[in-house]
This record gives structure tokens, sequence and C-alpha cells, in this order.
């Protein structure tokens, strides 16, 4: 590893805005030195902005980046076409066409100078390709033959290759399976240069050395993994909440003592109107009196209320530190489903793509009773998603027996493409609840953090996060309400924020469900209580995996 001892990234003062002015991020410095670091923020905070600008894709509006060492860089999208071969995209052709050149007897200075010590670049990539678990894939083979998650595992190995001493990476969980991502886990606790990633993979940010904020337009730095970031947060805000309870006593205190010394200071000046009137004291002296005693009430008065802007301010400052939790509060009791009632029974389900068979023999057996909540893991392609449209309905059993109870059932697809787009979220809940009332629908939006104006916004310009939780609104609340959701990769592309959002949203759903998901953590947080793997055809039932 090249420089790893001494790898370190240096940001100066570093301002990015988009053409039209908007602004990003507002003078950063940071640096960071080697170990591994895990970079969070919420969806559209700037965080894969932030990357680019250190990799050089983006030019800052000011300051300046410095990278020591080589800098490899995985973006969340590879920019990939399927004519370019496994060689191709790993950045080794030229060097194996190279050497293959010398090895044939030809000994031009150019190949010498393409090699360079590269020599061993075969036995490299096939070894690098082993331990991301693609050892049998061929150096000449197209990338329009491989899935989504072998490229992006493609793509790190490229990256590696280089023997960089600086890694960037950009959500590299995204599309692998659970097979796919231990093999990655394992490959970045190997890596010893400074590695920074954007990732909303819990299991991978707990194997983080330390955590980056990017807080408004500040980064903060917590030392440890996501786990011991998430404890820090959460003291941080309980010390934030008893400041802003502690100034809120403070400031009532302080409009307490200014009234009962605005009340003092009154009877006290009618007490001295009644003593001057009955002392007969000549109008000139009674009048400077007076004057005197409501310009000390004055300076009193002043005083009081200085001190209770100062106890405002105070607890603006305190407000300040809380941060904006986002957290979702819902009951959802018309969700509930007995425990005895079977909700779905599939017996002997095949379906054939072509002429080959998505299932072993006569085909997988499936039932769903009571309130179960099922994961369904497995690898990519083999079929989770075929299975999922089978129990909906969207997709006929080629053959096989499927009964279904009344009651209904709601999918949740990867693309989130239930609401109109077009319409807004208030006006999509309508048609989805058309018999509450508006003030219950209002009420119910706020529940799911669509408040005032964010109600009447079109579903079509909202973020990832704010379509799932209008999503989840239209189908929790619908009537009749669901009793048996289907979810298919939920949490990709979600920021941490909004995944949360969901588990709130699942933990107070009191039906059945079927969850297709490789993010262990999430699967354990929603209180999943039967497992299933689909791979090979075959069905099985296997007990919770160890956390790790």
């Amino acid at each position: 590893m090249s420089n790893a001892s001494n790898a370190c990234v240096v940001c100066s003062n570093l301002s990015f805005s988009w053409p039209d002015d908007t602004p990003v991020f507002e003078d950063l410095s940071f640096s960071l030195g080697g170990g591994r670091t895990g970079l969070v923020a919420p969806n559209g905070s700037g965080k894969s902005t932030l990357l680019k600008v250190i990799a050089g894709e983006l030019r800052p509006r000011a300051g300046s980046v410095s990278v020591a060492g080589t800098l490899g860089y995985l973006p969340q999208s590879l920019p990939l076409t399927s004519d370019l071969t496994v060689a191709e995209v790993l950045g080794i052709a030229s060097v194996i066409r190279a050497i293959d050149a010398v090895e044939s007897g030809d000994v031009a200075e150019e190949h010498f100078t393409t090699i360079g010590d590269d020599w061993d670049i075969e036995e490299r990539t096939r070894a690098q390709l082993d331990r991301l678990g693609l050892g049998d894939l061929a150096l000449d083979r197209g990338l329009g033959t491989l899935s989504g998650g072998q490229i992006v595992s493609l793509g790190l190995a490229g990256q590696l290759l280089k023997r960089p001493a600086v890694l960037l990476l950009d959500e590299p969980t995204n599309n692998l399976d659970l097979d796919a991502r231990h093999k990655l886990y394992d490959v970045l606790e190997d890596f010893n240069g400074c590695l920074l990633l954007v990732s909303h993979d819990r299991a991978l940010l707990d194997r983080m050395e330390r955590i980056v904020e990017l807080e408004g337009r500040e980064l903060r730095f917590y030392g440890g993994n996501f786990t011991e970031y998430e404890e820090a947060v959460r003291a941080e805000q309980e010390v934030a909440e008893k400041n802003v309870r502690n100034a809120e006593q403070e400031l009532k205190r302080e409009k307490r003592e200014m009234q009962q010394a605005r009340e003092r200071a009154e009877r006290r000046q009618s007490n001295a109107a009644r003593n001057l009137k009955s002392a007969g004291l000549p109008r000139i002296f009674a009048g400077n009196m007076k004057r005197g005693a409501q310009e000390s009430a004055g300076r009193a008065g002043q005083t009081h209320a200085n001190r209770v802007g100062e106890a405002k301010a105070r607890l603006d400052d305190a407000g300040r530190a809380l941060r904006d939790e986002q957290r979702l509060t819902l009951d959802l009791p018309d969700t509930t489903v007995p425990a005895g009632r079977t909700v779905f029974l599939g017996e002997q389900l095949q379906v054939r793509l072509g002429d080959r068979p998505v299932f072993e023999g006569p085909g997988v057996d499936l039932t769903i009773r009571g309130p179960e909540r099922i994961a369904l893991t497995g690898p990519n392609g083999a079929g989770k998603s075929t299975l999922l449209r089978l129990i909906t309905g969207d997709l006929p059993p080629g053959s096989g027996e499927i009964k279904r109870a009344d009651g209904r059932l709601a999918y949740l697809s990867q693309r989130l493409d239930l609401l109109d787009l077009d319409r807004t979220v208030a006006e999509n809940f309508t048609a989805f609840a058309p018999h509450r009332t508006d003030a219950e629908r209002m009420n119910l939006l706020a529940r799911f953090l669509f408040r005032g104006a964010r109600a009447h916004l079109p579903v079509g310009v909202l973020s990832g996060g704010e379509r799932l939780r209008a999503t989840l609104a239209c189908v929790l609340y619908a009537e009749p309400a669901p009793h048996l959701l289907l979810l298919d990769e939920p949490t990709n592309n979600l920021d941490l924020v909004s995944a949360g959002q969901l588990e709130s949203a699942l933990n107070s759903y009191q039906g059945a469900f079927v969850i297709v998901s490789h993010d262990e953590r999430f699967l354990h947080e929603i209180g999943v209580n039967r497992w299933l793997r689909l791979a090979d055809g075959e069905l099985t039932e296997t007990g919770a995996p160890r956390q790790q």
C-alpha cells in the first residue's frame, strides 16, 4: 500500500455551490489521517458532493483539497458501458496485453513502460476478485452479463488494484446481497490507508473507527463506530433537553419576577400619591417626589426586562443544540391480525422464465399465519421479487395453488410507484382514505411529518425519504387497513433518518409482513420473527442470523 502510513486528506475553507448558486457547504476545513471513517448526514446534505470534490470530479467554489498518495474513488453510480470487459473495468487490460506481447518475444520499450512494477498483475487481480466473491469471473467476460452487485464489487476491486493510499467509497453496499456485503466488510477491515465512505448500511458503519457528521454546513467528528456515535448523540440530546428545560424555567422565573416588581412599583406609587395628598406638601415638591419614584421604577423595570431578554437568548442557544429528531409517532390498531389466521397459503408454486423454471422441483410452499414478521433473504437473482409478485397476484403462477384470506394486501416495490406523482401528498392520502374528515387526514399526515405546506407538495418533488413516508401514510391508513404488507428492499437509497422512520412505522404496524432486505441490522430492529432463505431455487426456514 503506497504511502499508507502518511495517507491523509486535507480540506481548507472548502465551499461548493450548484450552478444556480444554491450552496451545498460553506467554509469546511478538516483533515483525515489513516483509518476508517464513515460520513453520515440526511440525503441531500452534500455527502456525495463532498466525495466528488475530494476526488477532483467537481471543482469547489472556494478553498482547496490536498490528497497525499494515490487516490481511489468508487462513486454510487459507475459510469460503465456493457461492452467493456472485466479486464477493462479493472484497468488492467493494457498491462495484460503488454505482458502477453513481451512473453511472445516483443521487447519494445513501450511494453515495459506500460507494465512498470505490475508483472504480477494477473495473480493480484485473481486474489482481489476471489476475496470479493468474484473468483470465477473470466477477465475477457463482458460487463453486460454481470449483475448490479457484481459490477459494484468489480468496481471496488479495480480501485483496490491501484493500491490506493486514500480510498473514497459512496454507498458501496448498494445492490450487494448478504454474502457480498460480508466479503466487502472483511476487505475494508484489512485496508490500512485512509478510508472515507458514505453509507446508510449500519453494519458497515459499525466497522468504522470514527464517524463524521455533516450537520448543516459543518463537520462534527465522533470517535468510535456508528453505535457509539448514536450513544454520543443521545447523550448530547439529553444534556441539550435538560438545558432547554432549565432555560425555560429561568425565563418563566424572570418573567414572574418582572411582573411582581411591576406590581410592587405600582403599589408603591399608589401609596405614595395618597400619602403626599394627605401630607399637604407643595405641588412642585410632590411632583419631584413622584417623578423620582417613576424613574426608580423605570430603572428596576429595565433591569428585569434585560434579564428576561438574556433568559430568552439562553433559551434560544439551548434550543439550537437540540436536533430535529423527525420521529414518526404512529398508532395502527386497524392493522391487527388474529394469531391463528392464515393470511396466505401457496403450494408448489412454480414460474418459468422462458424455458427455465425459477424454483426447484415442483415449486415452493409458503404459508403466512397471523401477524408474522418474515424476512426473505438470499442472493441477488434467486427469485425473491418473483415470489413477492406471486403473493400479491401481480404474477400468476405457472402451476400450483394459492389461497388468500379476505383483507387488504399492500405491496411496496423498490420503485415506490404507488402514488400519483402529479397530485399532492394530501390529495393522494384522500384517495386512499376517502371517508376520513379533512382534519383527521391532516392530523395523520402530521404524524408522518407532513405539516402545513409540506402536505400540499406534489409527490413528484419529494426526496426518496419523503416519498417513502408519503407512501407509508397512504398504505398504512388506507381503508381498509392492510393485513399483509410486502416490501422489496425498502431501505435501498434511504438515509439513516428515513430508515429509522421506516422502522418506527413497521414497529407500529400490527399485521403480517414479508420483507426482502440484505440489511441485517434493520431486520433485527423491526422484530422479524421468521427467517426464510431463497437460494438455488429452494425456499428454506433458517434461524435468525447472529448479529455481527
